[in-house]
């Protein structure tokens, strides 16, 4: 529905969020956006947590781990200036089909612009291309944990991020009210107590830094 559509219900002009997150944007600069006067050269895209919730379509703990997987990929990558679209390779140690890799793959590819061989190929001369820079299956980690390398195609500097999905609290009882919810019969208490205790552990991922690894490959 556009704003020219008609509706029954006033039209919305912004997303209506239920959850307030505390979570540092994302600042990266796109080549292709300079160029086409999108952005003021040199001026960064700023990408928050409820982007990548909007690109997801759900928050979740996967869902944050993987906004929190390429923030600090990025802030090691680039610890003195923004991150840049195109040159930024993204490895992922699982395949595109699992169920935490997929996801992941979708946000970060959101956030770095880099894609599989459907993507982006760049203006002329392919300046600003983003296509082949993101490989799932790329390598073996040494945990069965979330892990993603996040390579700079102009220096060659890799890093390797883990987040330790097992260390998430659970979220206690509450959690369980989830069937209750999707088949209509939980209670409005039933509905408040599990959003607190699932947003509360999305807000854990989004603030505690002992849940993730990083290393130079």
């Amino acid at each position: 529905m556009t704003t020219n559509s008609p509706a029954t219900d006033a039209t919305h002009t912004s997303t209506d969020w239920q959850v307030d997150y505390d979570a540092d944007p994302i600042e990266i600069r796109d080549p292709v956006a300079e160029a086409l006067g999108v952005l003021t050269s040199g001026d960064p895209f700023v990408v928050t947590y409820t982007d990548a919730v909007k690109e997801a379509g759900h928050s979740c703990p996967t869902a944050s781990g993987a906004y929190r997987i390429v923030q600090l990929g990025l802030d090691a990558l680039y610890p003195d200036d923004y991150p840049i679209r195109s040159v930024i390779e993204v490895q992922a140690a699982g395949p595109r089909d699992d169920a935490a890799y997929g996801v992941m793959g979708r946000i970060i590819s959101y956030v770095t612009g880099s894609t599989e061989d459907d993507g982006f190929s760049g203006l002329a001369g392919g300046h600003g291309g983003r296509r082949d820079l993101l490989h799932f299956d790329a390598f073996d980690p040494d945990t069965a944990a979330p892990t993603f390398r996040f390579r700079r195609t102009d220096t060659n500097e890799t890093v390797e991020v883990t987040y330790h999905v097992g260390d998430v609290p659970d979220g206690g009882p509450a959690i369980g009210n989830l069937q209750e919810i999707l088949d209509g019969s939980a209670s409005d208490q039933q509905r408040e107590a599990f959003a607190d205790a699932w947003h509360h552990r999305v807000q854990v991922v989004l603030n505690d830094d002992s849940l993730f690894t990083v290393e130079v490959v």
